[in-house]
């Protein structure tokens, strides 16, 4: 534009020097600068007009390029028929469909038509007065595109307050079908939950589904490696999709969905200003109504409606929908403890003893607790929701862990009655003190084992003292031993009262 510019400057500072100055050619050429071919090439032109100065000078450059250089006129002698570039740029979206084979179609129609490059100018100079949007090749099945409505919808709640939702739009590449519904909020289980019956609308998987970087589905947002969310990941290969996230700043990667959401706010949001909602059932069920009546209008540059486009286009090209349902989860990661126990909401759940000190992935879902060790699944757990409890497999279990863990009660009972009287009371009180007796059994093991460094009857003694003093643990029987308390005897000694009970911390400790 700015050349063309300069050049009509050019002329109409020769034709100024000619008709207003009346210098000669020779002059102007050296005056203005350009060619005698040129100047008597404009000045010839202009008389042809039968123009002068005064009519030069109130025109603009486009219509002086108009009165310099009329366009010719339209040969009537060709009566080839057109292309209808609507039906090749629509045709051109199925697989495997070329602009070769689409003009061999049309030569079969038409044998007297436009030759192949006649017929492909035709439809790139009908391509170029079209949207932006529509310069993108979109393969049928191939690409899903999804977003948010910045503009909300709302119902009015119990309170009598608005409460505003989200809408999600979806929409598919080829045909432009699409799918709107309205969802509390934008984080991770809605926006899973939502895809889930986009797809379920369209009866069918694309090949690729097209977001933006929010972060329910991206967690770290990268122009050219952006982190999927782990349960969004999940659910596009158990749909046998990918994701394949817009980059960040680039509107034009998901145009379709953009549009869309336009759409969207004019055609649905917009009917429903005057209308009032008590739930977000009864508004979806609304905007059901106006997605049907919207798919169902005809598009101008296409002369079809999108659900006539679906039909031809998307549907036979979309993948099966799975047959089981996906089943949503959340994840995190967490280290396994020395006691080869991973804990999810206070409750501990075992993993294979080999892991102890392993960084391990929880997928967690309403009923189970899975552990995963390099993608890999070691564990698998019915969820429970006990705060304190434990759910324990014995093969997780090392063999002496497995032999200590299934001692019935009476057998530790009566290996501490061989100790000692005391100690088989000690050792039936600590298994009653616990709610689970499962957690008494380590501890009772533990103090039986306290018999070959320090002997049957220094056993029996400390726990004749930690009986007396209501001392009921492993620790202060191994307190005893080792400050040998076992030694005094018992009664009301102020020393062995002291050390003894679990909750006196002593008088030094608060100096």
């Amino acid at each position: 534009m700015a050349g063309k510019r300069l050049l009509m400057s050019k002329k109409r500072d020769i034709l100024r020097a000619k008709f207003q100055l009346g210098l000669s050619h020779r002059q102007i050429m050296e005056s203005v600068g350009v060619s005698l071919g040129s100047i008597t090439k404009t000045v010839r032109r202009a008389r042809a007009a039968q123009m002068g100065w005064e009519e030069v000078e109130v025109l603009d450059d486009d219509a002086l390029e108009r009165k310099l250089e009329p366009p010719p006129p339209p040969d009537t002698s060709d009566a080839r028929p057109e292309p209808d570039c609507a039906y090749i740029h629509v045709e051109r979206k199925r697989p495997g469909v070329t602009l070769d084979l689409l003009h061999t179609e049309y030569l079969e129609a038409n044998p007297d038509g436009y030759r192949y490059s006649a017929f492909c100018g035709r439809y790139r100079a009908w391509l170029k007065k079209q949207k932006l949007s529509m310069r993108q090749a979109h393969l049928a099945g191939e690409k899903m595109f999804v977003d948010y409505s910045g503009k909300k919808a709302f119902y009015v709640g119990d309170d009598g307050k608005p409460v505003w939702v989200e809408l999600f739009v979806a929409v598919l590449g080829a045909s432009n079908y699409t799918y709107v519904e309205a969802t509390h909020t934008q984080q991770s289980h809605d926006f899973i939950q939502s895809h889930m019956r986009a797809m379920t609308f369209f009866g069918g998987v694309p090949k690729l589904i097209v977001p933006d970087q929010l972060k329910s589905g991206v967690t770290t947002s990268c122009l050219y490696e952006p982190k999927i969310q782990r349960t969004y990941e999940e659910m596009a290969r158990h749909y046998g999709t990918a994701v394949f996230p817009a980059r960040p700043k680039k509107p034009k990667d998901k145009s379709k969905v953009e549009v869309a959401v336009q759409v969207i706010q004019r055609w649905v949001l917009a009917r429903l200003r005057n209308e009032v909602f008590t739930s977000l059932a009864s508004l979806n069920a609304r905007i059901r109504e106006l997605n049907e009546d919207l798919n169902d209008r005809e598009m101008r540059t296409y002369g079809k409606t999108r659900r006539q486009l679906f039909e031809a286009l998307d549907k036979p090209a979309l993948q099966p929908l799975p047959t089981d349902s996906f089943e949503l989860a959340d994840f995190n990661t967490c280290r396994v403890d020395r006691d080869y126990m991973v804990h999810v909401d206070g409750h501990a759940y075992s993993v294979p003893y080999t892991l102890v000190g392993e960084l391990v992935d929880i997928r967690l879902t309403a009923t189970c607790v899975e552990v995963l060790h390099k993608n890999q699944r070691k564990a698998s757990h019915k969820r429970s929701f006990d705060k304190g409890g434990t759910t324990r497999v014995k093969t997780h279990m090392p063999k002496a862990h497995q032999e200590m863990l299934h001692k019935p009660p009476s057998e530790l009972i009566r290996e501490g009655n061989e100790v000692g009287p005391s100690t088989g009371k000690f050792i039936d009180a600590l298994l009653k003190k616990h709610k689970h007796p499962e957690k008494g059994y380590r501890p009772c093991v533990g103090l039986l084992r306290l018999r070959t460094p320090y002997g049957d009857e220094r056993l029996e003694k400390a726990c004749a003292r930690a009986l007396w003093a209501q001392a009921l643990s492993y620790r202060n029987v191994m307190h005893i031993l080792k400050k040998n308390l076992d030694a005094l005897p018992l009664g009301d000694d102020e020393e062995a009262d002291a050390i003894v009970h679990c909750n006196v911390r002593g008088p030094d400790y608060y100096q």
